[in-house]
Order: C-alpha cells, then structure tokens, then sequence
C-alpha cells in the first residue's frame, strides 16, 4: 500500500493533481446508446517506436514534457497499454487501423488482410476521400489505404501523403511531415486522420542514445502543436477526438536494448496510450489492460460506424458518461 501511495503522490505532483484509477478488463461491452457524442472529428497521432520506460514510464517524464505537463490534464493517460502482435512499424499501425493483428511485410510490400477504419468510415458516411487522410513520415505506411479482402479492395480508400512521395520513395523528415499535417488539415478538414511521426525509432535503430532520447522529445513537440492547432482551429475546435500511442516500444537492456524491437517482450509491447476529446474523462491515469486493437473499436463508436468481426473492445473507461 505504501508504495501505490507514493507512486499515485508522484504522478499527482508531475502532472498537476491527476487521479489515478485502478478497475478490471471486465468493462469492455459496448455503449449501447443513441450516438450523442460531441465528437465529430478524429485524430490519431503514432509516435514511432519509443519505450515505454522512456516516455510515461520514466518517472519525470523528462523526454515528454509537453505531453506530461501541457496535454495530461486535458486527457487521460493508461499506463497498462500494449501491442500484442507483432511489434514491428507497419503490423503496429495495421492493427490500429484494420483492429487485427496481422504478421505482415514490414518493408511495404503486403496490404493488410481486412478492412481500415478509414474503408468503413467512408462506406458507412458515404463521405470523400479527402474526409479520411493517412500522413506518414514512413512512405510504406501507404499501403495502410488498402487491403487485401476482395470486398474492400481498392475501394472507400483515404488519401494518402506518405514519405517522400508515396510507397517506395523513402521516409521524410517529421518536420516535413509536420507542415503537411497542417497544411491537409486546413486544407480538406478530414474528419478521420492518422498520422506517424518516424522519431524516435529512426535514430533508434542508429544506436546512438542520445538521438533516440532527442527524437521523443523533437516528437513531444510536434504532437503538441498539432493539438494546439486542433484546439484553436474552428473547425476541429471543441468536436475532435485526439489519440497519442505508439505502434511498438524496443528491446529491454537485457534482451537487445534500444536499438531494435520486434520480439514480444516488455519492452516491446508496453506502450503509451493518451486521449482526450470533448466525450472523454479529463486529469486522469488509469491502469485499465488494454491494447492497440481496441482504438478502432472506440474510434467507431465515437463516429458512429460499424467494425464488424473485429476483436477490439470499446474502451469505455475513457468516456466521461
């Protein structure tokens, strides 16, 4: 007991009095009730590849400072989040859009096998390409606008703006990729957007600590403009829901450290997980089990479309009624 009390003490004087809330897995059915959500609009931001250990893990959050002492009590932040298939970029991000885990190519050369969230959404609203957008500092992550199922095929595709040109020409600088988050959003105002940071797992994979610690802070900082410009724009203003996680984490010290992932080890699989919108709880942490698969499950519910067959749950602890 006493060393849950000092562990909630610590997170109430680093974020500024959030509570902290233990439940069960058990909560998981859906809603169940007319769609009156205020959201309208959803954002979902994937920091590429960072520990958990270094990010809400580390006790002063020191690498994510913006989203520890400026978003934290505007959302709520799990602390039990995980990625359990494969721990690699492109099967992280299909499962976040598809709700499946999938053992697919990671080098972009493989669709997913099932139907986005993007597919269902455009279906279901009967709404444009521009309405649904997929921005990746990753250019493989294009393959994420289609799949593999003969009824979803080529069909109720996002647009796309990923890497340098598309699938095959290589990543880009997430300053780059910043300026066309801004600029797609004021430009087309889709209602459904994802968006990958390539830090800190780039500089990750180059060994070098100190650039993978600089690349989660270099994408703290991004995050943080984009939700001040979702706060301040009119139309996403007051009616969007933002998601924060990560498509994997990295190898524990003792099994490979930083510089890779891909294995089902903690390191790997405990990830970040914040929200916050105008239908979701405020100044929270919870350490409810949950995991990549159940954001579509949730995205759906908020935007009133289905997701059939999909394992996914609602997470239902994050709405505030």
């Amino acid at each position: 007991m006493k060393l849950a009390y000092r562990f909630s003490s610590t997170i109430l004087l680093l974020i500024g009095l959030i509570s902290c809330t233990n439940s069960s897995t058990e909560d998981s059915n859906p809603i169940n009730r007319p769609n009156n959500y205020k959201t309208k609009n959803v954002v979902v931001i994937v920091m590429d590849g960072p520990r958990y250990s270094e990010t809400w893990g580390e006790v002063s959050h020191q690498y994510i400072p913006r989203i520890s002492n400026q978003l934290a009590s505007k959302g709520i932040i799990n602390t039990t989040f995980y990625n359990n298939g494969p721990t690699w970029t492109t099967p992280g991000h299909a499962a976040i859009t598809t709700g499946h885990y999938q053992d697919i190519d990671n080098s972009g050369k493989e669709f997913p096998k099932y139907s986005s969230i993007f597919q269902n959404f455009r279906k279901s609203k009967n709404v444009t390409a521009a309405s649904t957008w997929i921005i990746t500092s990753k250019d493989k992550l294009e393959v994420l606008n289609n799949c593999v199922d003969s009824n979803w095929k080529n069909k109720y595709q996002a647009n796309t703006n990923c890497g340098v040109d598309g699938l095959g020409s290589g990543y880009r600088e997430d300053s780059l990729t910043y300026q066309k988050i801004t600029e797609i959003l004021s430009k087309d105002h889709p209602q459904l957007t994802l968006i990958n940071l390539r830090e800190p797992d780039f500089s990750g994979h180059t060994g070098n600590w100190s650039e993978y610690l600089n690349g989660i802070r270099a994408s703290d900082e991004y995050i943080y403009q984009i939700w001040q410009f979702l706060e301040n724009n009119p139309f996403y203003q007051g009616n969007t829901s933002l998601f924060i996680t990560n498509d994997h984490g990295r190898h524990l010290d003792n099994l490979g450290g930083f510089s890779s992932h891909g294995d089902n080890c903690e390191g790997c699989r405990h990830i970040l997980l914040y929200a916050s919108g105008p239908d979701f709880k405020q100044n929270m942490v919870i350490d409810i089990k949950r995991e990549l698969i159940d954001i579509p499950s949730t995205i759906a519910e908020l935007l009133d479309f289905q997701m059939p067959d999909r394992p996914g749950k609602i997470m239902t602890e994050l709405f505030s009624q």
